[in-house]
């Protein structure tokens, strides 16, 4: 009787450790496919880090005076509309919101110029825009985005013109391939905002995706740095 009991637990302890050395592992894995075509495993990670763009893929597309025009190195940025002193540079309005872009999420800048220089004057400049816009010009640029192909979010920026684009903007906008991409407007004004120039972007550019675009007063462009970031935040730029 003894010997059929010791017998017994002994079998019980025999499946017991046969048991434990099949049960599975809480870890959860995915299975994946390898380089050379075999299946591997990870482990699965909830919190992998989202994937940001580079600043390879974004560009900041700029018309401005400033670049636009030979400036007399005497002139009053202080007294002239749309120009500021920026660490003892000459710098326009619209320039300095790009550059506030251009601080948050990184991106290259690129100047929107006319082969044809501006008159230094400023109301000579309003006078001809007026001029351009009724002959629906399109001025002649003299620098070219050469791999725009490398870009997918664009930042278009251009001062409010007799409520309109500055036709050199028109240029731009008509020479490029814009299919697939996202294209941010902001603008600068003196009180008209956008006067639906970012509508207008939006029916040119029907194959792109045109993001809620920003348009600050030009008397304000040198302390908008907050209100840039929180447009940005809005769109997700600066995640």
């Amino acid at each position: 009787m003894k010997k059929t009991i010791v017998l017994l637990v002994m079998l019980l302890l025999i499946l017991s450790v046969t048991a434990c050395g099949n049960s599975s592992s809480d870890e959860s894995t995915a299975v994946i496919n390898t380089p050379d075509g075999s299946a591997g495993h990870v482990t699965e990670n909830s919190n992998a880090a989202q994937t940001v763009p580079s600043e390879r893929e974004i560009l900041i597309a700029y018309f401005s005076r400033v670049g636009n025009t030979d400036f007399d190195p005497s002139v009053d940025a202080v007294t002239s509309a749309s120009l500021n002193l920026q660490d003892g540079v000459l710098a326009g309005n619209t320039e300095i919101i790009a550059d506030l872009i251009q601080k948050a999420v990184g991106g290259e800048q690129f100047l929107i110029e006319t082969t044809n220089k501006f008159p230094a004057d400023y109301d000579t400049v309003v006078d001809l825009g007026q001029e351009q816009q009724k002959e629906k010009a399109r001025p002649e640029l003299s620098a070219y985005v050469e791999n725009m192909d490398d870009y997918n979010t664009i930042f278009i920026g251009f001062p409010n013109w007799w409520y309109d684009l500055p036709m050199a903007v028109y240029t731009f906008l008509e020479e490029y391939d814009f299919s697939g991409k996202t294209v941010i407007p902001f603008t600068t004004h003196e009180g008209s905002r956008f006067s639906n120039n970012d509508q207008t972007i939006k029916n040119m550019l029907t194959a792109a995706t045109v993001l809620d675009g920003l348009a600050v007063r030009g008397g304000d462009a040198v302390d908008a740095e907050q209100e840039v970031n929180k447009w940005l935040d809005q769109l997700g730029m600066t995640n």
